[in-house]
């Protein structure tokens, strides 16, 4: 029988997967294990605690393997973000899978219907997932590099009228000149590359250290002809698209097109998906989006193992969460 290989949704040239043959793939509880030791362990299984890799099987139940040299027992969810979770490693791979296929992102209403768990352990779970999209390796951006921010939040003249007045008034997540909006910040390399993070305003000196921290100096640096970016002159090579008077594209390659799009599939995810994002998680949110940039043209499969390797040495719990 031939096998049909599924193109993920817009992106031709990578490899989808469907649920049916996921299915086919990952049957039961075991083979799920098997998946995660081989995404976190490689041919060597090794100590989460203590790195020795002088490990055998025990015959404990949910703690499979003994460690000789710390004489521990371990799982392969021990020092991950799904240590301590009664949810089956089924599961976990599962809502691993719909957050990588769905390019838009998933909500925790629909994840609490398509594994049938609560919503609320839907919620911790994205979460837990989005803890691992924060890249800890991450390295400068340089050659061409676009900057730009955008804004997070619904428009003032559809609130209801008490909550127009406490963000008038400055209250509620943010100055007030924001009217209860968060800004977001920023770049990407003309190689695909992107780094974005939330702030608290939009003036120079926040500008300009958020492209200090994430551009290497000499970098092109293209923004629109908002003020706060006049200092980069002093350090990088800096052309503007003035915006204001309806320019978007100078000398046939200055424009910020590119980052624009990343904000596009954001904006698409908030009305889409999540509807709202708290100001207080939405540093996870945005770093979700820019990880499925950076890996889009990686199959979903190679995308699932990318996310699985970035939940190691990582813990989020959720009394930290809800702090």
């Amino acid at each position: 029988m031939t096998e049909i290989t599924q193109k993920a949704p817009g992106k031709h040239y990578r490899e989808g997967i469907s649920l049916f043959k996921l299915h086919r793939l990952f049957p039961n509880e075991e083979a799920a294990r098997k998946w995660f030791e081989s995404a976190l362990w490689g041919n060597e299984r090794h100590c989460p605690r203590c790195g020795g890799n002088r490990t055998r099987e025990a015959s404990h139940r949910f703690m499979p393997y003994w460690c000789t040299d710390c004489r521990k027992y371990f799982s392969v969810k021990v020092g991950t973000v799904m240590e301590a979770s009664q949810l089956p490693l089924l599961t976990w791979l599962y809502a691993i899978y719909l957050e990588a296929a769905n390019l838009k992102g998933v909500s925790s209403m629909e994840l609490h219907r398509a594994l049938d768990i609560s919503q609320k352990s839907a919620w911790f779970v994205l979460h837990r997932i989005r803890a691992a999209f924060k890249d800890g390796s991450f390295s400068k951006l340089e050659g061409i590099v676009e900057v730009d921010e955008m804004f997070v939040g619904g428009k003032q003249k559809n609130r209801h009228k008490k909550d127009r007045d406490r963000f008038r008034d400055g209250d509620g997540g943010g100055s007030s000149s924001f009217f209860g909006k968060k800004p977001v910040i920023g770049a990407i390399s003309r190689d695909g590359k992107a780094v974005a993070a939330p702030i608290d305003s939009t003036d120079g000196k926040t500008l300009t250290r958020f492209v200090e921290a994430s551009v290497k100096h000499g970098s092109r640096v293209y923004t629109d002809d908002h003020g706060g970016y006049g200092d980069l002159m002093e350090t990088y090579m800096h052309r503007t698209v003035r915006h204001s008077l309806g320019e978007y594209v100078r000398s046939v390659d200055v424009h910020t097109n590119t980052i624009e799009s990343l904000w596009s599939m954001f904006k698409r995810g908030f009305v889409g998906k999540y509807h709202r994002m708290s100001f207080k998680h939405l540093h996870r949110y945005v770093d979700e989006f820019v990880w499925r940039r950076n890996v889009r043209d990686l199959d979903t499969m190679e995308q699932m193992v990318e996310m699985v390797r970035g939940m190691a040495n990582r813990r989020l719990r959720y009394a930290d969460l809800v702090a």
